[in-house]
């Protein structure tokens, strides 16, 4: 079938587009991440001095370098819905994220609509697959402090051993509030069948939208960071209050992302932005720690049925575009996340700037040096 002019045209706009927004995010990188480094390299003595300063100002760079990536997909139009319970309440508290989890994109999408959540970008830490740990935003993470797993059963134990650890190391120590995680432990396409026949086998739910998850680091993370009151039961709030004063996590946040028509967005498309505007939809139910059961085989069941649930609601979704509302609601409410053009044009300023002034001290100092 011949091309005609308007489609060539169309093509030739996309690839020109997309050329310019990788050249773009190719100069960001090149200036964001250096600075974010050099920075912290300065302000190794403050450490020592006031950790909780230091790692306060490492929070704020953090966030920043966050709402940069967030900018590439607001700016090529991709754009957030949220729906169920609003997380602002517990954005002081506590909490865990359990997210499904579909494509990269999801890290992209979580990156954007949690910069209007108050301290949470800047005092929360991720847990991801090892292989994010060698992508450009690798040295990032690992200042940070967020934990890369490496999957397969053949690693399971030891990583669990290692997230332990790490958690006991980093996470108090750097005033962390919020983990994010995914417990599917991959990518649904590349899970779906095998967890479908484990449950096949096991005589569990057949599930289409997401897969079975996994309780190895979800157990771990409540042990490690799930506050004790002395009879040995979780410390938590009944209320989604953001004054509660109780220490350790206090929340879980179940965390459903949905794409139109089943179609999620990878890293690619973020930042190229080759795909139409798109509304990523993002729905939260919070659920208080003391709902969430310590012992292994209650935890499993506990989990497994929230992922029955997302199941549920992105089947809801896909038949109607939209969310069921919550127990209590007649009619689901949305809320339209946004972010302001000018802060991120300052931010995405900020970013050169301290490139160009590292260039010039660095080259003054080799100029000195030879």
């Amino acid at each position: 079938m011949a091309v005609t002019l308007e489609q060539a045209q169309r093509v030739g706009y996309t690839v020109l587009k997309g050329l310019l927004r990788f050249g773009f995010m190719v100069a960001n990188n090149l200036v964001a991440i250096p600075s974010y480094v050099l920075y912290l390299m300065i302000l190794q003595p403050l450490r020592l001095l006031d950790s909780k300063l230091f790692w306060y100002i490492e929070g704020v760079l953090f966030k920043w370098l966050l709402a940069m990536v967030a900018s590439w997909g607001w700016w090529a139009g991709y754009t957030v819905v949220e729906w169920g319970d609003d997380v602002k309440v517990v954005s002081e508290d506590e909490a865990m994220m359990l997210v499904n989890h579909q494509a990269t994109g999801d890290v992209c999408t979580l990156m954007m609509c949690l910069q209007d959540k108050g301290t949470v970008v800047r005092q929360m830490m991720w847990l991801m697959d090892h292989i994010f740990k060698y992508t450009n935003f690798g040295i990032v993470s690992l200042i940070h402090g967020d934990f890369f797993i490496r999957q397969g059963k053949a690693h399971r134990d030891h990583q669990l051993v290692l997230l332990k650890e790490h958690l006991d190391k980093h996470y108090r120590s750097r005033d962390r509030k919020w983990i994010v995680l995914f417990p599917e432990g991959g990518f649904l396409r590349k899970r779906r069948e095998t967890s479908q026949a484990f449950a096949k086998k096991n005589n569990l739910p057949f599930l289409t939208h997401v897969t079975l998850p996994r309780l190895g680091a979800t157990q771990v993370i409540l042990k490690s960071l799930v506050a004790q009151q002395e009879n040995g039961t979780p410390a938590g709030g009944d209320a989604m209050v953001a004054e509660s004063k109780s220490k350790g996590l206090q929340w879980v946040i179940d965390t459903t992302i949905a794409y139109p028509n089943a179609e999620p967005i990878d890293i690619q498309t973020w930042i190229l932005g080759y795909r139409r505007p798109t509304v990523t939809h993002v729905h939260y139910r919070i659920f208080p720690i003391k709902d969430v059961p310590a012992e292994p085989e209650a935890l499993t069941d506990w989990l497994y049925q929230r992922f029955i649930e997302k199941e549920d609601l992105l089947s809801h979704f896909y038949k109607t575009g939209a969310f069921p509302p919550l127990q209590g609601q007649a009619k689901a409410i949305s809320r339209e996340m946004t972010l302001s053009n000018l802060w991120l044009i300052v931010i995405q300023s900020l970013a050169f700037l301290s490139g160009i002034m590292w260039s010039c001290i660095l080259q003054y100092f080799y100029h000195w040096l030879f």
